[in-house]
């Protein structure tokens, strides 16, 4: 029965990883499909360009009911901040806002009284959208976008955007990329009125606007550097002998610092360039030969990454910036005869260092022991567990056979004894 238990044991930890891999599959396909809601209509008065910001009281014909629901999709996740909301992306992410409508313009909460009016003189003050000659129509849409310099675009206005949108159905509007974005849909209520409920009666007008705003920023922290000669992009640990440039086109609002390092004048250590020690420029070539450290912080995550770039075709450079050695250690190496290929390998007679060079060479640092440690004190427990498992297992069959073997000896003895005193009884 004792060797049985490791063997439940091990079934029910199976058991259990099977109900939360069946667990985790659905949440990750709800976590694909995420989306955002946005937008509360507001009474946005009459003829006054949509400027107003007032709540919907309950004499309001708007009262109760809503027009339909804004909301956006394709995101990673989503940072709330004082009422500020940005939504972060990756590179397979594809972020855009859509509308679904839940009246039926004609007949706004159920009353055939109320409608969407044809806005023929409408305006909005705060987006600078002036009056034309087509009006607003049933309904305008209006986007605005502010950029990495906070210039902002002229706004898209989508005119008579209600009319021949379905009930219930979702419309795609547009898709974004990093910015400040503003929307607005403003739209122009009728009541029909009637004199005690039978005369008909001049109708009445009121100006109602949904207005939200939010920001769309990229979720990591890269750099995207590239060649100064052939283009190729590079990443960490990258030799680029005529330099390289640093491209902000994908990611303008991430801030990214440059520091250069280069070899003391007895060559046995790196001391910095304060002239290289600061932000990066959009294009700016890097051409002096050096270590490069291009440090990214998204502003929006915190997140940081750091990328080393080797410039120029010095050997100990090369091999600082594509190995763990420090400069004393490659110096060392290399005055014992040892050769650095032009990618940044320490080689010693032709063939790679960590196959042929002697270990007392360079020894071991705190660092590497540490890692080592880490690695082996959890095997080092599991093998102890297991031999003190094995004999306990061992020593418990040990004592039950010699409580059997102990048993069917007593047996026989005390057969005979009472047979023998039987005998001189008699």
């Amino acid at each position: 029965m004792r060797r049985s238990r490791p063997l439940e044991i091990k079934k029910t930890w199976i058991l259990f990883f099977f109900v939360i891999v069946s667990l985790l599959f659905p949440l990750q396909s709800f976590a694909d499909e995420q989306v955002f809601y946005f937008g509360t209509a507001v009474d946005a008065g009459l003829d006054t360009g949509y400027s107003e910001d007032n709540p919907i009281e309950e004499s309001d014909p708007h009262f109760g009911w809503s027009l339909g629901s804004f909301y956006i999709s394709g995101f990673t996740s989503v940072q709330r901040d004082d009422g500020d909301i940005t939504f972060l992306k990756t590179a397979d992410d594809t972020i855009a806002l859509h509308f679904r409508l839940d009246q039926d313009i004609n007949c706004l909460d159920g009353n055939n009284n109320l409608c969407i009016s044809d806005d023929t003189d409408g305006y909005d003050e705060l987006l600078g959208v002036k009056k034309s000659s087509n009006g607003f129509g049933r309904g305008t849409l209006i986007v605005r976008q502010t950029d990495y310099q906070n210039a902002q675009s002229q706004p898209q206005v989508y005119v008579d955007f209600l009319t021949g949108l379905s009930m219930g159905a979702n419309t795609d509007i547009q898709l974004f990329e990093e910015g400040d974005y503003e929307v607005v849909l403003d739209y122009e209520v009728r009541q029909d009125n009637r004199l005690l409920g039978v005369i008909p009666a001049l109708p009445t007008y009121q100006n109602y606007s949904i207005r939200f705003s939010f920001s769309v920023r990229n979720g990591n922290a890269m750099a995207f550097l590239f060649d100064a000669e052939t283009g190729d992009e590079l990443t960490n640990s990258s030799i680029a002998e005529n330099g390289f440039v640093i491209d902000l086109a994908r990611s303008r609002y991430l801030e990214i610092n440059v520091q250069r390092e280069m070899l003391s004048e007895n060559g046995d250590e790196l001391v910095e360039d304060i002239r290289y020690n600061g932000p990066a420029r959009d294009g700016e070539r890097y051409t002096e030969p050096g270590i490069y450290t291009i440090t990214v912080t998204n502003p929006t995550t915190s997140q940081t990454t750091e990328k080393v770039i080797c410039v120029g075709d010095d050997q100990v450079l090369r091999a600082y910036a594509t190995t763990d050695y420090t400069i004393e250690e490659i110096q060392t190496l290399y005055a014992q005869g040892a050769s650095i290929s032009e990618e940044g390998d320490v080689q010693w007679s032709g063939e790679p260092q960590a196959e042929a060079l002697n270990s007392e060479a360079i020894p071991n640092s705190p660092r590497s022991l540490l890692i080592f440690l880490l690695l082996a004190l959890p095997v080092a427990l599991f093998l102890t567990y297991s031999v003190l498992w094995k004999r306990r297992s061992v020593t418990a069959a040990q004592e039950e056979s010699y409580s059997q073997n102990v048993e069917a000896h007593d047996s026989p003895i005390l057969n005979e004894s009472s047979s023998h005193n039987r005998s001189e009884d008699q």
